[in-house]
């Protein structure tokens, strides 16, 4: 890992944690010292995460790691099936464990005939890459272990009972910045339109009840590229279909609206969508202003999660904006079809590089960066970490029609700060 100045990355065990913290009925077990779940547990608590009776550690001792016992592991399972009866016991690898090769699965099969909960085994520890890896993998082992065990019976699958006016969201991530507030943003769009409700959020609020009865709806929605190959699992075991088209902006929205439309054979309803297409038409003044600028030109620098930069640089240059700069904050080599116009700096040094030679541009990205440029830019923070403030609001989205509001109040400022 490069030399880092502010806050790297999380790891994939990181990303692992904060997704299998949010399902309820399961408890978490980390194999590993004390020290590393008590970090960890930090970080939660600013994403918001309820951790009470959800995540235990064995607090492995030096001899545990010299001799290669795994006792600890196997009682603590015991009490914690025994104490708190979840379906579902995730046994997850701390970066200790897994330098040394413990059998965490191998430990799990052991013991699953001593207790009534689900053993479900992560040995990942951090070393697979960063966050975004452990999201994708979460996902579909979820979907693997959990979500295709549901039971199939007649009048129980999507095809079978025909319309349920439900969905599920799948990519969710308690780790992105205003999860709460897209997927209440998500929540209304679906009920305005089409008087839908959800079914469960995977990974952000669900239990494992939920997840063994995910087939149960017409249509997944997915909100990221890493949830895209449990969708398709979805697909293929209960033929569910899915809908990949994350609504940034107005059209993105419409066109979101649209193509579900078309999946589910309905109609939207018409006053939802002649409001954003009002919306959005009032935009196309923005390319003028773009025309009027003399001494300045609508720029912006982007950074963030793949998908956010993602959809809000199509957005911004929609409305007329060059955005020379759009960069990832996690590494892109899982994303499928990648558009090549989105980079990922592994050297931080090279994103503080641009940050300071930015000058009069509109810059949305995290609150490390806000410290980085001067006062002739226009800052929004659109991602994580957070340094200033903090996120409690669940209806300030970033996507959606709401999200687009908002995005076009500091696009009004910013406007107003050219020349």
């Amino acid at each position: 890992m490069s030399l880092t100045r502010f806050l790297p990355t999380p790891s994939d065990r990181m990303g692992i944690l904060w997704t299998l913290l949010n399902i309820e009925e399961s408890v978490i077990i980390e194999y590993g010292p004390a020290g590393t779940t008590h970090y960890s547990m930090g970080l939660f608590g600013e994403l918001g995460i309820d951790q009470e009776n959800r995540l235990f550690t064995t607090h492995l001792r030096e001899d545990d790691v010299v001799m290669g016992d795994t006792s600890r592991l196997e009682s603590t399972i015991l009490e914690v099936d025994h104490t708190f009866n979840p379906k579902v016991i995730f046994v997850v690898a701390s970066s200790s464990s897994a330098v040394i090769g413990t059998d965490i699965r191998g430990v799990c099969t052991m013991m699953q005939e001593k207790v009534k909960a689900k053993l479900i085994s992560f040995e990942e520890g951090g070393f697979r890459g960063d966050y975004a890896v452990g999201l994708k993998l979460t996902y579909s082992l979820l979907v693997e272990s959990i979500c295709k065990n549901a039971n199939i019976t007649e009048g129980n699958t999507t095809k079978q009972t025909g319309k349920t006016k439900r969905y599920n969201i799948l990519g969710a991530s308690a780790g992105a910045y205003r999860c709460a507030s897209d997927v209440n943003e998500i929540l209304r769009l679906m009920r305005e339109a089409f008087d839908m409700t959800v079914h469960t959020s995977l990974c952000y609020d669900t239990s494992v009840t939920k997840l063994m009865n995910i087939n149960e709806v017409d249509v997944n929605i997915v909100l990221r590229n890493e949830a895209l190959e449990a969708a398709r699992e979805l697909e293929k075991t209960f033929g569910t279909p899915y809908i990949y088209v994350v609504p940034y902006g107005y059209e993105k929205t419409i066109d979101f609206l649209q193509t579900l439309a078309k999946i589910l054979q309905v109609v939207p309803n018409e006053k939802v969508l002649a409001r954003l297409q009002k919306k959005s038409k009032q935009t196309s003044m923005y390319k003028m202003y773009a025309r009027m600028f003399k001494q300045h030109k609508m720029q912006a620098f982007l950074y963030g999660e793949y998908e956010s930069v993602k959809g809000l640089s199509n957005f911004l240059q929609g409305l007329g904006f060059t955005v020379p700069h759009t960069i990832s904050s996690h590494n892109t080599h899982t994303i499928e079809e990648k558009d090549s116009a989105i980079t990922y700096l592994q050297h931080e040094k090279d994103r503080i590089d641009v940050l300071k030679s930015l000058d009069h541009t509109l810059v949305l990205a995290d609150d490390t960066s806000s410290t980085l440029v001067d006062k002739t830019n226009t800052y929004m923070r659109i991602s994580m970490p957070l340094i200033f403030g903090s996120q409690v609001a669940k209806h300030i989205p970033i996507i959606g029609e709401h999200g687009a509001d908002l995005l076009i109040e500091t696009i009004d400022a910013y406007l107003n700060s050219l020349k």
